[in-house]
Parts: C-alpha cells; structure tokens; sequence
C-alpha cells in the first residue's frame, strides 16, 4: 500500500468486514489515518492512547449516565481517536441514542458490528499492514535524501530541484521570494494559471514561519529558504489530490499522525510525511543551489519568462498572464513595449550582465515596471509595463540613455507598443527586426537615442536582408556586368552610373557632381545601357537600379 492505512480501509478488511460494519456518525472522517489498534473496555480509555486509533468494544463498560457517555466521547475526541467501534452482540443490539450524539456532535466515527469479530486477529492483520507500510515509507523516504543528495552534489540549479520535488509527490510546488514574486513553479495535475492567479494576495494570507509547517487559508505546505543565515524566501506546496507517485496522510515510521504547523492543523490532513520530507529537503537543497549560483533567482526568473514569451512557449495566454502577475509585473490596464538592447560584439559577457544590473536599478528608482533578461549572449530585452495613458517614448528613451551610458555603443530597439500580453510576441520580433536593420552608428534624431520601426527605409531594410541570397542574385544580375567591365578596363562606369541615379536622370547635374563634360556623361550613359540590356529613360528600370546599388553598398559593407 502506497499510503496510510485509514478507517474506511480498515473496515474494507475481510476480518472487519465479516462483521458487518456501518457507518453511524462521522462518515465524512472515515479517510482519518489508522495509527494503531487499541482493545479496550474500560471507561476511561483514553489516558492509553496517544491518538490516531482504532478503539474496538463490546461496549460492556459504557456507562448508562448520558453525561458519562459524552464524556467518554469527548475524551476520546481530545485525544484524536480515529474512531469507535462497538459490537452490538452483547450488551447492545443497537447503539445507544446518547453515544450517537455524543459521536455525532464531536465528529467520531462511529461503527457497529452487526456479528461477532475476533478482535485479536483485527489487531493482528491491521498491524501487520500499518508496521509493513511504515517500513515501506521508511524506504520511500531514504529514496528522497538518495534523490536529493545526488541533486546537490552534481550542483543542480533551482529549476532541476523544484522539478524533481513535484515529481515525487505528484503536486505543484512554487519557489516565491520574501517579497512574494513567484520565481518558478512546476505545476503538476494543474496548470500555471490555476497555480499561480492572484499569488501575491494568497501568499500574504499565508503567514511567515521558521519552520515547515501547514499555513494559510487554502492549507499550504511551505518551508522557508535561507541565504547565508537569513530567511530569503520559502518553497510551497499547493494542496490537491496528489498523482501517482504522491503519497497522502502516509504514517510515520514514528507512530505520530502528523506534523502540526503554527495553525494548529495536522499536516496529515492535506500531505503526508514524506511530502513534509520532501519539502524539508527541497528547501535544504534550494539554500545549498542559492550558495552555489551566483547568478540572481529573480534575474534568472525574469530571463526566462521573457524567453518564454518572446518564444510563445506557454500553454495559454491565462497561464502567461499568470505567470507574469505573479513575477509583480500588471497584466490589466496596462500597455506593453518591447524593448532590445544589443551590446557592442566585441564586448564580454560580463559588460551584458553589467548592463542588465544598471537596467535593472534604474527601473526600480524610476518605478517603473518591467521584466529584464539576457536573451542571448550579448542582447537583453527588456518587456516594459505602462499605464495606457504613459507616454512610451518618453519612458524607452530614459531606458535608452541608461543602456548605452553603461555600455557605450549599446544599440537599443523597439517594438511597437502591445496592449495585450498576448501581443508582446509581436512586439518583440518588430523589435528584432528593427535591430537586424540597424547599421553600426546609424545616425538618429537629435532627439532620440533609440531605433523603432518607423526608422526603417530602404537603406535599412536592405541591411536586414544582405545575407539573403535572392538580394545578392538580384544585386548581381543588374550591377555585374558593369561591375566587371570595370574591373577589366579600368573604368568608372558604376560611379557614374550612381551620380546619375542620385541625380533623379538630371544628366546636367550629374556632370556637375562627377567632375565631367555633359558629352562624357552622354558616352558612358550609352555604354552603361548597352552593357546592363537597360533603357535609363525608363522610371522602373532606374529604380531597379537604383535599388540594386544601394544593396551592393550593403553588401560591401558600407
């Protein structure tokens, strides 16, 4: 058996179920863990027991005083009985109205047997299977530490750890910082958005503790995280039914029903113990990873949710808007910009890892709101959220200024605004092709220190295209022949060929500009036309060429 053995199993039992048990009062406790079975007919039973069992009597020592009855219920009920169950062979034939209130109001299970029940061999089989299941949660639990050990000795960040807790209860599990950002969630028989809607409101409810235990409103299993002696966050298990590989109100190798949190609820209510262990070792192993990784939890959890919404890799717009909310960032009545900033090539790592800091800080002393994350080795992005009436300019040009103080010749790009989450995609890749069209230096206004999509013309978007081949075939079937009757002879024939195009076909100015007679320009204009099969006359064909020029400029990098 994969779990504890609870009261409705044990009554399942052949050697229970032979007497014919039923269910009086307490129907809804009878999933309550069996600890031990206890035979008993005395009247004050309980000073023996230390709660969770089964108390079994021929009900020959219950007392006739109803006030005596509830008494002996309630004392059974204090001590956390897991039920009663009477035989109704001897004394009684049906169950006195007086135990069954007592039992009804107190919430204990009470049971009857119908015939008789060898209560010898109740207690024989009952604890052959509670110690045959502590041993295999003794086994279950040294699998954990081996797990866990092995997690940590080979240096596995947070993700690995986290992932690896979920799977063995089979329950979702969310690392939050103290400041109640949810950094990563592993969401199991349940999804993101269920997960993690409205995180920041729920975990406030749940009240801090130095220790694990069960807290909050909705019953959550947490244990705190330290860094290097203080509390830095705390790890949390979300209630539900647990899948497979879960165990639920599993008993203790110790005998105890469970582990009390500072609520005063028994965790074995909603987690077993070895959900307690593996919570317990998760946190340990958390603390040990925070030591071990240099690289910030909150960066690394904005980095990849960026990532993940940049790739659309979510698995509906709900769980990326929750995701999002929970990581602090408005998912409502609010405007998105993304925001690209490319380092200098020639620049290391550490110069992104610099400017993703500077960034980082000067949003929080702005006060504005955004996700910021390397998205390669030497580009961030930055996904910023306004108010809808917030000028978006005014807010990505402070960021600009920012970016390329810290990183000199740091080119930043942006996409056009969204005004849904679902649209940041969109956003993202006009911010990437505004950077791919992005020339070294390329000039800008005097007045703005980042590049957007309405930067674009055609010298640009020709840039973005060099390493497509069709745009170098296209450059080399209009300009090569020119381009070789140069090299052979030694001729200017391109040159002047552009002095002509950037004159409109004004052949007069194009003399004028190239240094040459009207008669000179005439011969080579002839030559260029024989040489190229164009007619120069022709508006089409001069904006052909023209375009072809201006990719063979690209292409030659300049």
């Amino acid at each position: 058996m994969g779990r504890c053995l609870t009261v409705a199993d044990t009554l399942a039992l052949p050697v229970l179920a032979a007497g014919e048990p039923r269910v009086v009062t307490g129907l809804d406790h009878v999933g309550r863990p069996v600890r031990w079975v206890h035979i008993t007919e005395l009247t004050d039973p309980a000073s023996f027991l230390k709660g969770g069992e089964l108390v079994l009597t021929t009900g020959m020592p219950l007392p006739d005083d109803p006030t005596a009855v509830r008494r002996y219920v309630d004392e059974l009920s204090a001590v956390g009985a897991a039920a009663l169950v009477i035989e109704l062979v001897r004394r009684y034939h049906r169950p006195p109205d007086a135990l069954v209130d007592a039992c009804r109001t107190r919430g204990l299970p009470l049971v009857t047997l119908a015939k008789d029940v060898n209560f010898l061999e109740v207690t024989q089989v009952v604890h052959t299977l509670i110690l045959g299941n502590q041993a295999e949660a003794m086994r279950r639990t040294q699998r954990v530490h081996e797990a866990f050990t092995a997690l940590t000795l080979r240096g596995a960040g947070p993700e690995d750890v986290l992932s690896a807790a979920a799977r063995m209860c089979g329950r979702t599990v969310v690392l939050e910082s103290l400041v109640h950002r949810a950094l990563l969630c592993e969401p199991l028989g349940s999804t993101t958005e269920a997960a993690l809607t409205d995180w920041e409101q729920r975990s406030r409810a749940t009240p801090p503790a130095d220790r694990t235990g069960l807290l909050g409103p909705e019953g959550w299993l947490v244990a705190p995280v330290e860094y290097q002696g203080e509390c830095w966050g705390r790890v949390v298990m979300l209630p539900g039914t647990p899948g497979p590989s879960g165990t639920s109100g599993t008993s203790g190798p110790s005998g105890t029903s469970g582990t009390s949190g500072p609520s005063g609820t028994s965790v074995s209510e909603a987690f077993g113990p070895e959900d307690v262990t593996v919570l317990e070792r998760t946190a340990m192993a958390l603390t040990i990873a925070r030591l071990t990784h240099p690289t910030s939890w909150e960066r690394t959890a904005h980095r990849n949710a960026l990532r993940d919404l940049v790739e659309q890799r979510h698995h509906s717009p709900a769980d990326a808007r929750a995701r999002v909310a929970a990581l602090g960032l408005p998912t409502e009545h609010a405007r998105f910009v993304a925001v690209l900033a490319d380092v200098p090539a020639e620049e290391d790592e550490e110069d992104t890892v610099r400017a993703e800091t500077r960034l980082t800080e000067e949003l929080g002393t702005t006060g504005a709101q955004a996700l910021v994350g390397r998205l390669a080795p030497s580009r961030l992005g930055i996904l910023l959220a306004l108010r809808p009436s917030q000028p978006w300019r005014q807010a990505v040009e402070r960021l600009s200024r920012s970016a390329r103080g810290t990183v000199p010749g740091t080119t930043v790009s942006v996409g056009s605004p969204a005004s849904d989450l679902a649209d940041v995609a969109r956003s993202f890749r006009e911010a990437a092709r505004v950077a791919e069209a992005t020339e070294p230096g390329q000039s800008l206004p005097p007045d703005r220190s980042f590049h957007e999509r309405s930067d674009i013309g055609l010298r640009r978007l020709l840039f973005a295209l060099r390493d497509d081949p069709r745009v170098q075939d296209f450059t080399e079937r209009r300009l090569g022949p020119l381009l070789d009757h140069d090299a052979r002879h030694g001729t200017e024939l391109l040159a002047t060929l552009r002095g002509y195009l950037d004159a409109a076909g004004n052949k007069t100015v194009a003399a004028r500009a190239g240094g040459l007679s009207r008669e000179t320009v005439y011969q080579r204009l002839r030559a260029i036309e024989r040489l190229l099969g164009r007619d120069l006359e022709s508006g089409e064909q001069r904006t052909e060429l023209h375009v072809a020029l201006h990719a063979l400029d690209t292409l030659r990098g300049r």
